[in-house]
């Protein structure tokens, strides 16, 4: 079978579908590989490097539909692409179904059928197929670079002989895939960086990128993020209205506010109104990822960058994948890919098997079979589900503390008085059988051991980690030990004494140059 991919005719639209690389793979699964020209010209790909890969070049859009078994694109198809549709045709693209159910239920009466990769499910298995996060990852992390082209000052802060610069708050209001890069990006050039999310469970992610989690003084039970297809749910008008109260207070601080929150198929929720972006200091920045959807910001202007009378950039371009086509393209050429590995069970036969019995495939697909699918049952294989919260354990009293360590004080006596008593009936048991000269030695052999533990045990390691501390502690042990022996008349006990101090030598002196490795690591050249 053949797989094209024709020209984005969107204004504006610089992505391709497929990429010399992703060909390659495809190639390797059977199929023939087609091309319009210049397809990829805007991404940074010229027809040459695609005849370098084996892939058919054609002139038009016409000849490469009528050609292709498979057309595989960016943006949804306009009702003059949707018209070049046959029986039998598989369209791979973007599609918000949504949204365009006349052109989903063209499709679908022609008989072709229709994967819309904004459906792909979210789950474990089909991460690689993800082509909303794909595109969601390099926006998030473009946002950050437009944020920082329109702010007149450093990310980081800075002590110059010209003065100090302090670094800029930067405020991330969701914590979903974009709102991930973004954290990242923004922590990397070194922001002060914070974040919200309605999910509280994401707190651990946000830190753990060097963020700092804004949490409200309002408990609300959220939904299971695998019930809505790990996405946010819609929160109470209670915690809306905590939400924003929060916002009002950050408002005056942030110099770059970054907004993502979007909920699948519904206009993206009001987060910054307009008294907020009136309190925000002069010469901020507002990057609105949600302004295809109506914006997350009261004043977002879609596809424009507009500034306020008191100064704060608004930018609510819809195009940020676009704007990093080649990167964009790349991952998205890459999730198309792997659809189709996945289409694909013979894996070098070239045949497109669409099983709709698959999790996958059958949640992706919007038309089959002259019949429109969408929307899909929810898939069997949930998405990771939300954490469940901590419980708290419940606050002891005074009483309940003291009969505690009353309890637990009974039960260490106990067990140190009985190994006691075990040790000291075994020491006489052995003293009526053993000569007065074993005693002896076993006596200093006991208190030997003891002392040893409580050395060993004790040593700090606090430029180490605590098993090279004890190994090297015990290294030292047998050094000393070593050199109490090494002046014996006997010559074997010389030689195993002196091979004792060369090899615990060798064990003190490696642990020290690890230690200055490890620690070397975390240095700043």
């Amino acid at each position: 079978m053949k797989i094209g991919t024709p020209t984005e005719i969107f204004e504006g639209e610089a992505r391709v579908a497929m990429t010399p690389d992703s060909a390659l793979q495809l190639q390797k699964l059977g199929y023939d590989c087609l091309i319009q020209s210049g397809a990829g010209a805007k991404a940074g790909f010229a027809d040459a490097a695609y005849e370098a890969a084996g892939v058919t070049v054609v002139q038009d859009a016409a000849a490469l539909w009528a050609q292709a078994d498979i057309v595989a694109k960016v943006r949804p198809p306009s009702e003059e692409e949707v018209a070049y549709l046959t029986p039998e045709k598989l369209l791979i693209s973007f599609f918000y179904p949504a949204s365009n159910e006349a052109l989903m239920k063209q499709a679908a009466d022609v008989g072709a059928s229709v994967i819309a990769m904004d459906m792909v499910p979210r789950i474990s298995r089909a991460q690689k197929m993800d082509a909303l996060s794909s595109m969601a990852n390099i926006a998030g992390y473009r946002a950050v670079i437009e944020a920082g082209n329109n702010f007149g000052r450093f990310f980081t802060g800075q002590v110059t002989a010209a003065g100090k610069v302090p670094p800029a708050k930067v405020l991330i209001v969701g914590a979903g895939v974009a709102g991930l890069a973004a954290i990242g990006t923004s922590t990397s050039l070194g922001a002060i960086t914070y974040a919200f999310d309605v999910r509280p469970e994401v707190a651990e992610q946000v830190e753990s990128m060097g963020a700092e989690f804004v949490y409200l003084d309002f408990e609300e039970e959220q939904a299971d993020g695998s019930a809505s297809g790990g996405y946010a749910s819609v929160s109470s008008p209670e915690f809306r209205e905590a939400q924003l109260a929060k916002f009002r207070e950050l408002a005056p601080e942030m110099d770059i506010v970054i907004t993502t929150a979007l909920i699948p198929n519904r206009e993206a929720p009001e987060l910054w109104t307009e008294d907020m972006v009136k309190a925000m200091k002069p010469g901020s920045v507002i990057v609105d990822l949600a302004a295809e959807r109506g914006g997350n910001c009261k004043l977002t202007v879609m596809d424009e960058k507009i500034v306020t009378d008191n100064g704060v950039t608004i930018i609510g371009y819809t195009d940020f994948p676009s704007r990093m086509a080649t990167q964009s393209s790349t991952l998205y050429a890459t999730n198309i890919r792997h659809m189709m590995s996945d289409l694909t069970p013979g894996k070098t036969d070239g045949t497109v098997v669409h099983n709709m019995e698959d999790d996958v495939i059958r949640g992706a697909t919007i038309a089959h079979a002259k019949d429109v699918t969408f929307p899909p049952p929810p898939p069997k294989t949930k998405a990771i589900a939300a954490q469940k919260p901590k419980e708290k354990a419940p606050e002891l009293t005074p009483e309940q503390k003291r009969a505690q360590e009353v309890a637990a004080f009974k039960a260490q006596t106990k067990q140190q008085v009985t190994l006691l008593t075990v040790g000291a009936v075994l020491l006489l048991a052995v003293g009526l059988v053993a000569p007065a000269s074993f005693m002896q030695h076993f006596i200093v052999f006991v208190l030997s051991v003891f002392v040893g533990f409580q050395v060993i045990w004790n040593v700090s390691h606090s430029l180490h980690t605590p098993l090279m501390a004890v190994t090297n502690a015990i290294s030292s042990i047998i050094i000393l030990g070593a050199l109490m022996q090494i002046g014996s008349g006997n010559w074997l006990v010389i030689i195993l004494a002196a091979l004792s101090v060369f090899m615990a030598g060798i064990n003190i002196f490696g642990g020290f140059l690890v230690t200055r490795r490890m620690l070397a690591m975390f240095q700043k050249s």
